[in-house]
C-alpha cells in the first residue's frame, strides 16, 4: 500500500478520463471508484471540461453526452451540478431505455407479439401437463386469456406509453421490465438502432454500472465492440454490487483496448473504518483504498451477542450508550433526531420483521423476479396499494375531500375521456366515483384493518382503479373458484401463490412497508443507503431475523457450515452466499464518517470472535461481549 501521498492523489484520474472522452479518438473505460471516492465529483468535473472543450462542436452536430444514473436522486443531483446544461442528457436507466425505443412502435409491437406468443405457448404446455380443474389450472387459463387479450389489442395501439417513475397499467403501456428488455434486444439485433444510438450519443457514461441491468450492459458492450467511434464509460465498484440483476465481475476481463483508471482515496471514512473495509474485501479482489491524510482515526467496535437474548432493542440501546462512552460523542444517545445514529441492517427481512411487515415482505420475496421491485417499491402490485389506495384512505381519514377528488381524477379510469363520453352527464361519473370511494372506505369502519384481498376485490368490482396484471387473475376469481383446492404442490404458479399469501395480510402492513421504503423509519439497508453517509452507524447482523437464503453473515464469520450449493458454486467459480454477504457487509460498514458499531447476533459466539480476529477485521480490544453492556 502507498504510504507517502497527499489528498490530491486522485487528481490525475480526471485527466485520464478526459483523454478517453475525445470525440476524434474515443476510448472506453471502466473507472474503479470505491466507497467514498468522490465518484460523482469526478463525473461532474469531467463533464464540465467536456462542455468547455467540445460543447460547441456537440451543439453544432446536434449530439449529446448521455449519462445514465441509478436513481432519480442521483440524476437530479448531476443535473443540478451541471446547471441543467442541454449538452448533457442525464437520465435513469429506464428513462434512457424508453427514449431509445419510444418512436419505434411497429418494432415494439413485433417484439411484444413474439414474446406474448412464446409466453402463451409455454403456459399452454404447462396446462396440458397439469391437472385440470385445480385452482392453478383455473388461474393459468385466466393468465392465458389475459395475454391473448393483450395480443389482440396490439393492432389498435397507435403509440405506446410509459412512465419510468410510475405505474404502467393502460392497454398501450409497457412495463419497466419490457422497456429494458426491448431496448437491449434492439441494440443487440438491429444495426440501424446501434447507429442511431452512437450518432446521437458519441459518449455514454453509466454511473453505478455494477448494478445496472446486465442485459442492457451486455448490449452496450456489444455496441462498443462493433463501433470504435463510440466511447462507453462505466463508473462503479464490483464490491458494491447489491442487486442480483447487475452484471457479475464487471470490470474484469475487459477488452484490451479499454482503460482502467482507479480512484484510490476514500474521502468519507475515518482511518480505522478504511482499514476495516480493506480487510473485508481482501478475500474478494484485494483492492485497497487510502484514507485522507487529514481524517481522524475514528472508532470501530464489534459487539457479539447470543442470538437467544430476549430484548434486542434494549441491547442495541445499551450499545449506543457504550459507544457514547467510548467515543465521547453524546449524539450516540442524546439527540432529538432519531436518525443521529443510522441503524443499518444487512438484509431487508430484518427491517421487515422489526417494523412488522415481514409476512407481507417474505411472501413476495420468494419470487426472484419480484425482488428488485419489492426492494425499491416499484413492484406494480405493491404500488397499487402504496400509490393509489394508501393516499386515498389517508385523505379520506383526514377529511380532505379535495385531495380525495384529486387522487381519483388523476388515477381512476372512471375519469378517462372515453369513459366520460359514455355518460350523458359528467355528474353521473362523479356520483359513481363517490359511491366507489365510499364503498372502499367502508372497509375501515369501526377502525377495522381490512385484508389486502378484500381491498383488491372491492376495487375490482367498482372499477375505481385499474388492476395491475400481476393481480388480475386473483381479482377475476369467482366465488366458485374460491372453493377449488389444489392437490398438487408441483403444479402451483409461484407468483400467484406468492400474491395469495401477500394478499392475506392486512393493510397495516402496507403502511409499515411504505414507511420503510420511503425512509420514514430509523432503519436502512444496503440497498437504500448506497452512496449515502452518516456520522454514526449501528450495523445489525442477525441471520435469525434476516430469513434470507441469499445472504448469511453466520457463514461469513465461520459460525455456520457452507451449504452444498455454495460448495458447488465455489468449484465452478460462481457467486456464493458468502460473496454476496461480504459485499453487503462492506457497503454498510463503509457508510460511517466518524464511528461504527456492529452488533452480531449469533448461535456461536466463539466462532464469530475467532473469525473476526483471525481475519484481522477487529482487534481483541474492539470486540465487546454482552456482559459489558448496561442493559436497562
Amino acid at each position: 500500500m502507498i504510504t507517502d501521498y497527499d489528498n490530491c492523489l486522485d487528481d490525475k484520474v480526471d485527466e485520464e478520463l478526459l483523454a478517453c472522452l475525445n470525440l476524434q479518438n474515443p476510448k472506453s473505460f471502466f473507472l474503479f471508484a470505491g466507497a467514498g471516492s468522490g465518484k460523482t465529483r469526478s463525473l461532474v468535473n469531467v463533464l464540465e471540461q467536456i462542455k468547455d472543450k467540445y460543447g460547441d462542436e456537440l451543439k453544432l452536430r446536434r449530439k449529446n453526452v448521455a449519462i445514465i444514473t441509478y436513481t432519480n436522486a442521483a440524476c437530479d443531483e448531476i443535473i443540478h451540478r451541471l446547471k441543467n446544461d442541454p449538452t448533457f442528457a442525464v437520465s435513469t436507466i429506464h428513462s434512457f431505455a424508453w427514449e431509445l425505443i419510444r418512436h419505434y412502435t411497429a418494432d415494439i409491437k413485433n417484439w411484444l407479439r413474439n414474446t406474448l406468443n412464446k409466453e402463451i405457448d409455454e403456459l399452454e404446455i404447462e396446462e396440458s401437463k397439469g391437472r385440470p380443474g385445480t385452482k392453478t389450472s383455473v388461474d393459468r387459463k385466466r393468465k392465458i386469456e389475459n395475454k391473448k387479450n393483450r395480443l389482440s389489442t396490439l393492432d389498435r395501439i397507435s403509440k405506446f406509453a410509459y412512465n419510468p417513475n410510475g405505474d404502467n397499467i393502460e392497454d398501450n403501456s409497457l412495463s419497466h421490465t419490457e422497456v429494458i428488455s426491448i431496448s437491449a434486444f434492439f441494440l443487440e439485433n438491429k444495426p440501424l438502432f446501434q447507429k442511431i444510438l452512437i450518432q446521437k450519443y458519441p459518449i455514454l457514461l453509466v454511473d453505478e454500472s455494477q448494478d445496472t441491468k446486465k442485459e442492457l450492459i451486455n448490449a452496450l458492450f456489444m455496441v462498443q465492440e462493433k463501433n470504435k467511434n463510440f466511447s462507453l464509460g462505466l463508473f462503479g465498484d464490483t464490491m458494491q454490487r447489491i442487486y442480483t440483476d447487475g452484471k457479475e465481475n464487471l470490470g474484469t476481463n475487459l477488452p484490451n483496448d479499454w482503460y482502467k483508471p482507479e480512484k484510490k482515496l476514500n474521502h468519507r471514512c475515518p482511518k480505522r473504518v478504511v482499514t476495516l473495509i480493506n480487510k473485508i474485501r481482501s478475500d474478494a479482489d484485494g483492492i485497497e483504498q487510502l484514507p485522507r491524510t487529514d481524517k481522524e482515526d475514528g472508532f470501530v467496535r464489534f459487539f457479539i451477542i447470543p442470538s437467544d437474548v430476549d430484548n434486542k432493542i434494549a441491547i442495541e440501546n445499551a450499545i449506543k450508550q457504550k459507544m457514547a462512552e467510548i467515543t465521547g460523542d453524546d449524539l450516540w444517545i442524546n439527540s432529538s433526531d432519531e436518525k443521529a445514529v443510522k441503524t443499518l441492517t444487512l438484509e431487508h427481512h430484518m427491517a421487515a420483521k422489526r417494523m412488522g411487515f415481514d409476512d407481507l415482505f417474505a411472501s413476495l420475496y420468494k419470487v426472484e423476479r419480484y425482488r428488485i421491485g419489492l426492494l425499491d417499491g416499484s413492484l406494480p402490485g405493491i404500488r397499487f396499494f402504496t400509490q393509489f389506495v394508501l393516499p386515498l384512505i389517508e385523505a379520506k381519514r383526514n377529511g380532505d375531500e379535495f385531495a380525495v377528488s384529486r387522487i381519483v381524477r388523476l388515477n381512476s379510469p372512471m375519469f378517462k375521456r372515453e369513459n366520460i363520453k359514455l355518460h350523458e352527464k359528467q355528474t353521473d361519473v362523479i356520483k359513481s366515483a363517490n359511491t366507489a370511494v365510499n364503498s372502499l372506505f367502508s372497509l375501515w369502519k369501526n377502525n377495522d384493518n381490512p385484508k389486502l384481498l378484500d381491498i383488491l376485490n372491492n376495487i375490482a368490482k367498482s372499477k375505481l382503479f385499474v388492476i395491475p396484471d400481476s393481480l388480475k387473475v386473483i381479482a377475476q376469481r369467482t366465488d366458485k373458484d374460491s372453493v377449488i383446492v389444489d392437490d398438487s404442490s408441483k403444479d402451483i404458479d409461484e407468483s400467484i401463490a406468492a400474491w395469495d399469501e401477500a394478499l392475506s395480510t392486512t393493510f397495516e402492513k402496507i403502511i409499515k412497508y411504505n414507511d420503510y421504503i420511503s425512509d420514514k423509519s430509523m432503519f436502512g439497508t444496503h440497498q437504500g443507503v448506497k452512496g449515502l453517509q452518516f456520522d454514526r452507524v449501528l450495523a445489525i447482523l442477525d441471520d435469525d431475523e434476516a430469513r434470507g437464503f441469499l445472504f448469511s453473515y453466520e457463514k461469513l464469520f465461520g459460525a455456520k457450515e457452507t451449504s452444498d450449493t455454495d460448495k458447488k458454486n465455489m468449484k465452478v467459480g460462481k457467486e456464493t452466499s458468502i460473496d454476496r454477504t461480504r459485499r453487503l457487509f462492506y457497503v454498510i460498514c463503509s457508510r460511517a464518517m466518524k464511528s461504527l458499531a456492529i452488533v452480531a447476533y449469533t448461535n456461536n459466539v466463539d466462532a464469530v470472535k475467532n473469525t473476526a480476529i483471525d481475519n484481522d477485521w477487529f482487534t481483541k480490544d474492539e470486540i465487546l461481549p454482552l456482559d459489558l453492556l448496561a442493559i436497562k
